[in-house]
């Protein structure tokens, strides 16, 4: 299979406080749990990272080929160990706590990255996050960035903040910098108010077409989507569900906006579709367990 969608960036094994205080395991990673929902819309999906020769990165290898991601670009290493992050509840939303430092996708040099299948690629996905754990991570997106638009495909951003990673000041210059290279970008509100200084969704999708983006998709929660491009613009409603926990329903927005481009709709029909598999996703524990498949979301939609 060659991919129409490669993800690059850092999976981690998840541990998700219950209601009785136990921790359900699983796999996260923003971009790895985009591929993944990108993949059950039935994309053509690829994954681009480095994780440890150890159970964990065994796991995460065993989930990939399960849900039909290519790991052709996948790199096992004996010298570094896969990432682990543990997501706790309470009155303010959920909350994470990472063990990540000199984890294997954090080594990722511009040199590992696997040309040929970056050039075939129709569509590049990464994120702040990808960039956020190491320099080297951070050169590496750009160059990988590079090779795709080079090579005519297209790159998609998720902005996705976080600042326990690095501080505003840095992550504001690199985020930005990287969505002057990118086509699709995909913010959240409260991230996109934190690195551009403005709550207001016209003035943030105006701040990021300005700085080159071609299809903006800032996502506002329960309140739906702002989609823009330099053409035209539409607020796409959000959906209702009996949510439980909203981990990884960006990421599921992400990856079922992009398998809907990929097959050709519009920036509205995709938000229009990624929005109701976004709060789909919300209704279970985990990053990756309740992400619904494509039959399940075009039920949904079509019992609006």
């Amino acid at each position: 299979m060659t991919p129409d969608i490669l993800c690059l960036g850092e999976p981690m094994l998840e541990f998700n406080q219950q209601k009785d205080g136990t921790y359900l395991p699983g796999h996260g990673g923003d971009t790895s749990n985009a591929a993944i929902a990108a993949a059950r819309q039935g994309a053509k999906v690829g994954y681009v990272t480095h994780i440890g020769k150890d159970a964990f990165g065994e796991s995460f290898m065993e989930l990939w080929e399960k849900e039909g991601i290519s790991t052709a670009t996948v790199s096992q290493v004996k010298t570094a160990h896969t990432g682990i992050y543990f997501v706790t509840h309470g009155a303010d939303g959920h909350e994470f706590s990472y063990f990540r430092a000199g984890s294997a996708a954090s080594r990722m040099t511009p040199e590992d990255l696997p040309k040929a299948a970056l050039q075939a690629a129709k569509i590049l996905h990464v994120s702040g996050i990808s960039q956020a754990i190491s320099d080297s991570a951070a050169d590496t997106v750009f160059e990988a960035m590079r090779i795709v638009r080079e090579a005519g495909g297209r790159v998609s951003y998720d902005t996705n903040l976080r600042l326990k990673l690095w501080p505003l000041d840095r992550a504001r210059a690199v985020i930005h910098a990287a969505v002057a290279q990118s086509d699709i970008v995909l913010p959240g509100l409260d991230d996109a108010a934190q690195l551009t200084g403005s709550t207001d969704p016209e003035a943030i999708v105006d701040t990021y077409l300005n700085l080159g983006a071609s299809i903006v998709a800032l996502t506002l929660g329960s309140a739906g989507t702002l989609v823009a491009t330099p053409e035209e613009r539409q607020h796409i409603r959000g959906r209702k569900v009996n949510a439980i926990d909203a981990t990884g329903a960006g990421d599921m927005f992400d990856g079922a906006f992009l398998a809907r481009i990929s097959a050709g709709d519009t920036p509205f029909e995709a938000a229009r579709y990624a929005n109701a598999a976004a709060a789909l996703s919300t209704q279970g524990y985990g990053g990756v367990a309740p992400m619904p498949r494509k039959a399940t979301v075009e039920e949904f939609l079509t019992n609006e």
